[in-house]
């Protein structure tokens, strides 16, 4: 599994976000827990605008670390984008309240500690 999510992450920097998220759901399908695919293929989704799949990934991984800031800003850009700003909103000052800065993209937040 871990050989197909280097695989995975190799198609997200490639940009090709579609392949990438196509060969993380098995991965965060089989291992519900772990925060690194769900993040992930949450960004994949986001970029290759299926956002109705991004937004419940994202939900997911608040789910998982509800702690996370970064998540929170990830959906409320999610639901922006899917023309839902008062949602977002209430998302955004999670985040906000977190530390988390606002984004007008969606980056990295996996640590190295997350993949090990």
């Amino acid at each position: 599994m871990y050989e197909e999510f280097q695989r995975a992450t190799l198609f997200f920097d490639a940009k090709d976000y579609a392949e990438a998220a196509r060969l993380l759901a098995p991965i965060a399908a089989a291992d519900p827990d772990n925060r690194a695919a769900a993040e992930l293929l949450a960004r994949a989704y986001f970029h290759s605008a299926q956002l109705g799949r991004a937004e419940d990934a994202f939900r997911r991984l608040i789910d998982l670390d509800p702690c996370n800031g970064w998540a929170y800003e990830a959906l409320a850009r999610t639901l922006e984008r899917r023309s839902r700003p008062g949602e977002a909103a209430r998302y955004r000052k999670l985040a906000a309240a977190m530390g988390a800065p606002a984004s007008e993209e969606i980056e990295v937040a996996v640590t190295a500690a997350d993949l090990a």
